[in-house]
């Protein structure tokens, strides 16, 4: 027997890139543990599927009940968000607090070495930097290291991404079909796991209280009315469709005076800006933030990264893009990368807001 054996603690979701995972720690030599996180009612399905594929691959399987924690750190914060009026991304919370947080714990209690998950992203060691650094995947296409900017520091070097040398998802489905797994190709999840249908504005009529929820006008810029909104909070900034008002030219959500409970619309070429301010801020790698720093930064997951300077500086990120960006929406992350592929770090976006 193999004493000197590591053993991991894998995330596992039910899906294909969680159970690829396990096949690919398992033909390393790793001891592994399967453990799924019960979040809500509506991932119950995902614990009966880990636990076939554990069964297949031979490896333990358990399960983590961190509910309360989930609704506390990810629900809650989704709704208070949209209450004032941000756009919040809860993958970003999850993957910081329960994924690399709760989880990383749980590896602790078990005295495991390691975590993994199914994540398309890369942990390497940095001879530049003399550090652990988080980089993009070489599924670039996948990669998601967009959500992951606020794991703490420190467990970076004990994080796995058996997917990070992966170039092609579909290289992912042949090795889970190689091994007979009946997941092979099941779906990938693209909704929000809370919100299985995806209508996040259904969801949240039956949160936010109804005196948030009550009407208002719609105005220019210049203060001109144009007709009334049905409730903040069913308007994101860049929306343009769904507003039920008519004008000259197409009308696109700027923003809101929340104090006078207004929906902001004006043209596209109003969207643009050069800059934004961030705070919530968190750095994964130990270099000299004082003055200018040339990043490419990414405003949100679908978005391009753009060349910006970013100052910080009490505890405040200022980032000036080389062009203007459009939509820059606050709740929303910034990602700042370097040398092309090495995330340095990332906050939530703030301003422009009344």
């Amino acid at each position: 027997m193999n004493t000197t054996k590591k053993k991991v603690l894998l995330g596992m979701s039910g899906g294909v890139d969680s159970s690829t995972s396990a096949i690919l720690l398992k033909k390393q030599g790793y001891e592994v543990i399967g453990l799924t996180m019960l979040l809500c009612k509506e991932n119950e399905d995902a614990i009966k599927d880990a636990k076939k594929v554990c069964k297949q691959l031979q490896i333990e399987h358990q399960v983590l009940d961190l509910r309360d924690e989930f609704q506390k750190r990810v629900v809650q914060n989704f709704i208070q968000c949209y209450t004032e009026c941000r756009t919040p991304n809860p993958c970003v919370e999850c993957n910081q607090y329960i994924k690399f947080g709760a989880f990383y714990q749980k590896a602790l209690e078990l005295q495991c070495d390691y975590i993994a998950t199914g994540h398309y992203a890369k942990v390497e060691y940095s001879e530049k930097y003399q550090q652990i650094v988080l980089k993009k995947s070489k599924e670039s296409k996948k990669d998601q290291t967009y959500f992951l900017y606020g794991i703490e520091k420190q467990v970076l070097p004990k994080i796995i991404f058996p997917l990070e040398e992966i170039e092609e998802k579909d290289d992912v489905r042949q090795l889970a079909q190689e091994e007979g797994l009946l997941i092979a190709h099941k779906k990938d999840s693209e909704e929000i796991c809370f919100i299985p249908n995806g209508n996040y504005t259904q969801f949240l009529e039956k949160q936010i209280p109804m005196q948030k929820q009550r009407q208002g006008n719609f105005i220019l810029q210049d203060g001109t009315i144009l007709g009334k909104h049905q409730g903040l909070f069913r308007y994101t900034i860049g929306q343009r469709k769904g507003l039920g008002i008519s004008y000259k030219v197409p009308l696109y959500v700027l923003g809101y005076n929340r104090q006078k409970n207004e929906v902001i619309v004006g043209e596209e070429k109003e969207l643009y800006s050069n800059e934004l301010y961030a705070k919530q801020l968190n750095f994964l790698l130990d270099i000299p933030l004082q003055g200018s720093i040339p990043v490419k930064a990414k405003i949100r997951y679908r978005a391009k990264e753009a060349n910006a300077m970013l100052y910080v500086e009490n505890e405040q990120a200022h980032v000036v893009f080389e062009e203007p960006q459009r939509a820059i929406t606050p709740g929303q992350s910034v990602v700042f990368y370097i040398d092309e592929d090495i995330v340095l770090g990332g906050g939530k976006i703030v301003a422009n807001e009344n």
